[in-house]
């Protein structure tokens, strides 16, 4: 879960016309803070408020084990056809606005782009929050974690993705959070797993997830340093939280030809690309300067 990436401070709230990029940015006042867990649930009945609903878009839900299964086909339906939403700074012209603008800053892969575009990111942060939502910043999700930047999810998972026309197979993703990466990542993979760490925020991907309804995600409260060794190899592996170095239980679970992004460092911060090469051989590309809470080792709460 990233902090900014190199973006300048901003004052909340924001216009549709900043959210754009079409206006200089204002002073305004500073957003609220957060004293509950956000759901979709929540923010849907929220929205509803102001707006009819149309049907759910699937019939599945998050899990918590390995033992739950796993729909072999990846889901082939955009997310963002939840409902509609009558405010102007969740629209999908915002949303596609959003996108719009990851292209612009290099993101190149379509399918990942189209990922983007399909997952309401406005279901994953506090209603007082939803008006931020796609902006390019983190935003607070509780227990001093944050949901990623946009284009620092969307860079991660196109560098995962490299030379990858279709589905990957199996991904591994360190640090849940509030659940939207791994939203991304159902678009993107037949099957997909996601460890938090953290308990409350682990239930509150779930009923985040559980909104939305999308089949092929498993959820798993755990140790993110020890990975998922019970459903490895994976593909690729995307780690949401920075340590000094990746760990060994992480590498060893790679597939050969599998590639893991993860950031690395303390004060100072980078990406870094791992391709397993083969059994005992691994490549390693340092990308850009990042900024992510810090890894940690054990489970909370």
């Amino acid at each position: 879960m990233s902090k900014d990436h190199d973006v300048p401070k901003k004052r909340f709230p924001l216009t549709l016309d900043q959210l754009t990029g079409r206006s200089e940015r204002k002073r305004a006042s500073a957003a609220p803070r957060l004293n509950s867990l956000q759901t979709a649930t929540r923010n849907a009945a929220w929205h509803a408020s102001e707006t009819s609903s149309t049907p759910p878009i699937a019939s599945a839900s998050a899990a918590t084990g390995p033992s739950a299964p796993v729909s072999p086909k990846p889901v082939s339906r955009p997310v963002a056809e939840t409902r509609a939403v009558n405010s102007p700074l969740v629209s999908d012209a915002v949303r596609r606005a959003m996108v719009q603008r990851l292209s612009q800053q290099g993101i190149a892969d379509p399918k990942v782009l189209a990922a983007m575009e399909a997952v309401p990111r406005h279901l994953f942060v506090e209603p007082g929050l939803a008006s931020q939502a796609y902006i390019d910043a983190s935003l607070p999700i509780g227990y001093h974690q944050t949901i990623s930047q946009p284009y620092i999810v969307a860079r991660m998972i196109e560098v995962m993705r490299d030379g990858i026309d279709g589905q990957m197979s199996r991904v591994l993703e360190i640090g849940t959070g509030c659940g939207y990466q791994a939203a991304v990542l159902s678009q993107l993979a037949d099957q997909v797993y996601s460890i938090e760490r953290i308990r409350p925020l682990h239930e509150q991907a779930r009923n985040n997830l559980r909104a939305l309804l999308i089949p092929n995600l498993r959820l798993h409260y755990g140790d993110g340093m020890l990975g998922f060794p019970q459903i490895a190899p994976f593909d690729g592996i995307i780690l949401a939280a920075a340590g000094l170095e990746v760990p060994q239980a992480l590498l060893d679970q790679m597939a050969v030809g599998g590639r893991l992004v993860a950031p690395v460092g303390a004060k100072n911060q980078v990406l870094r690309l791992i391709r397993r090469l083969k059994r005992n051989e691994w490549t390693t590309e340092t990308l850009e300067r990042c900024h992510f809470v810090p890894l940690r080792p054990g489970t909370f709460g």
